[in-house]
């Protein structure tokens, strides 16, 4: 269970975020004659060789990292080996690689290429560190969620940077936008630098794609887990919230992440991982079917990228193969699928609806036996489904939403089901999906508001996450082997934040 203090927004793509400025009818939207990029190869190629060159120089003689120690035998190896699934930590393989693949992909997007074009200096600078740069063999799931995942992480990164850099200013200002945009998106601030853009001032903004609507938000306060098993769980810490919707969700589009939202959870708790939660659903194509004074409907085409993570909340160990109690696990860093939003509007009260359904080319979903090395999921692919409504009522006083995400994952490896997991710890890796299984993840959530002041409100939320898992065949370990079988985990979440919008 969640509870906020939130500002009532209304919002269309992302699930639970209220975001009143996108019920307008009209939206103040100004947009400069926008600057073309004049495009360039080469320095866009450079900059992906230099941060691999980077990388591995700072794992190698910095980190001292084993996998840095590269040859010509290693590289060869590599080759010859091919690809495989490797068993990095949940929150390397979902999030850290995809965002290392939008620094590829803003090394393109920052000299002139559009999103599709940029794609493929993701899918080049992925390709070159998992063939040259590690003695690691190249890795099945990162070359897809690099690119792909990067792909969603770079657009956002490089639109957001776009909304602060502006070439008419000077001096300290100008200083301090070229910085917030060289942390919001690394690979154009170099490349303005290289270009001298950087210090250039010009008669205006220079912004890309102008002054589209942008909401932010950011949230502070506290959070509550109860996680049910033999026992009731208490965990409390700090918490915070930002969240981000830019452009209009209403609208015909042809062109990728005119509008996209984007979500981030924090927590500062005993045992549970920083970064919590992050979703952005970005919009590669729309049609708006329907336009009237009341009502308005929109259907596309979108990419999701979805990232759920927990760690230990107990010691306590129900049976000898759980060494711990873990709720949940989740990343979808290559998903994308269809969606329709719908808005109805009154004089008294305002509706808005959402539906995606999506297909997971690629993601993970926490196992209660795979282990090995830092790896506690399995691979897998799917299917998931997101549905949302909000209304705002009382001159939005007053507003509510409820949310619910649910997450289908099919892990299937002939090997997985026939390996002695009681050898793993002193094994070789196994290139394998993980347990034979089919995964389900739900995501449950509701939420009451009542704005105090114009950028300020009371929120209760309430959140259940509950995972299942079905395992199939056989699974041998030292304790003897168990056939199919079923495994549950449940977790209620509270907060009390305090929103300020921007």
């Amino acid at each position: 269970m969640i509870l906020f203090f939130g500002m009532p927004r209304l919002q269309a793509g992302v699930p639970f975020t209220l975001d009143s400025t996108l019920w307008q009818d009209s939206l103040f939207h100004y947009k400069e004659p926008a600057p073309t990029p004049k495009k360039s190869f080469v320095r866009a190629a450079g900059e992906v060789f230099g941060l691999n060159i980077g990388l591995w120089a700072f794992d190698r003689y910095v980190l001292k990292g084993h996998y840095a120690y590269i040859s010509l035998k290693t590289i060869g190896q590599n080759f010859k080996h091919g690809f495989e699934w490797d068993n990095d930590h949940l929150n390397t393989n979902m999030f850290a690689h995809p965002y290392n693949g939008s620094l590829y992909f803003n090394a393109g997007r920052s000299n002139g290429f559009n999103f599709w074009q940029s794609e493929l200096f993701a899918i080049g600078g992925s390709a070159m560190w998992e063939l040259f740069m590690e003695r690691e063999y190249p890795s099945t799931n990162d070359i897809i969620a690099t690119p792909v995942g990067g792909a969603a992480l770079g657009e956002v990164f490089y639109r957001t940077s776009d909304r602060v850099l502006d070439d008419r200013s000077s001096g300290a200002e100008r200083v301090g936008r070229e910085v917030a945009a060289f942390v919001l998106s690394p690979m154009r601030g170099i490349t303005r630098v290289i270009t001298g853009k950087a210090w250039q001032k010009s008669p205006v903004s220079g912004r890309e794609f102008g002054r589209p609507p942008l909401n932010l938000e950011l949230s502070l306060g506290t959070r509550i887990l109860l996680y049910h098993d033999d026992r009731r769980i208490t965990r409390a810490g700090a918490s915070a919230r930002l969240h981000m919707e830019y452009g209009d969700p209403f609208t015909d589009s042809k062109i990728p992440y005119e509008y996209f939202s984007c979500l981030a959870e924090l927590n500062m708790m005993k045992s549970q991982p920083l970064l919590s939660r992050v979703e952005i659903i970005g919009r590669l194509w729309s049609k708006e079917l329907v336009d009237t004074r009341r009502c308005d409907l929109s259907v596309g085409l979108f990419q999701h990228f979805d990232f759920f993570d927990s760690d230990t909340i107990s010691n306590y160990s129900p049976n000898a193969l759980e060494p711990c109690v873990v709720p949940y696990k989740l990343g979808t860093p290559a998903s994308v699928g269809g969606g329709a939003l719908f808005r109805y509007q009154d004089h008294r009260s305002r509706m808005l609806a959402s539906l995606h359904l999506n297909g997971v080319i690629l993601g993970g979903i926490l196992s209660d036996y795979y282990r090995y090395y830092h790896r506690n999921y399995n691979w897998a692919s799917g299917f998931s489904i997101k549905f949302g409504l909000k209304g705002a009522f009382l001159h939005d006083r007053l507003s509510f939403a409820i949310n619910n995400q649910f997450y289908k994952f099919y892990t299937r490896n002939a090997n997985g089901s026939n390996i002695d997991w009681s050898a793993t710890p002193g094994g070789k890796p196994v290139n394998v999906n993980g347990d034979e299984s089919i995964g389900t993840f739900s995501h449950w959530e509701g939420q009451l508001t009542y704005r105090l002041i114009k950028s300020l409100s009371l929120t209760a939320r309430f959140d259940l996450y509950k995972r299942s898992t079905y395992y199939m065949g056989d699974l041998k370990y030292e304790y003897g082997t168990t056939y199919n079988w079923f495994v549950d985990s449940k977790q209620q979440s509270f907060q009390f934040l305090l929103t300020y919008t921007l």
